[in-house]
């Protein structure tokens, strides 16, 4: 499955990096990217840092 975070939403606060750093980075802005897709195994982990967001800028792609 592969993650989103959209860029206008996210604030860099790098938590979802600091999670799951497998699927999510920050970028040379400040803010995260969802760079890879999550393996089966850190699809739990994924939508713990999806929950976590403060903004919730992260989410599934459909």
């Amino acid at each position: 499955m592969k993650a989103y975070v959209d860029p206008d939403v996210c604030i860099g606060c790098g938590m979802c990096a600091g999670m799951v750093d497998e699927v999510f980075r920050m970028n040379d802005e400040g803010k995260a990217e969802a760079y890879q897709e999550a393996a089966a195994e850190k699809k739990d982990a994924v939508q713990e840092a999806i929950d976590s967001c403060p903004v919730s800028a992260i989410g599934w792609e459909k």
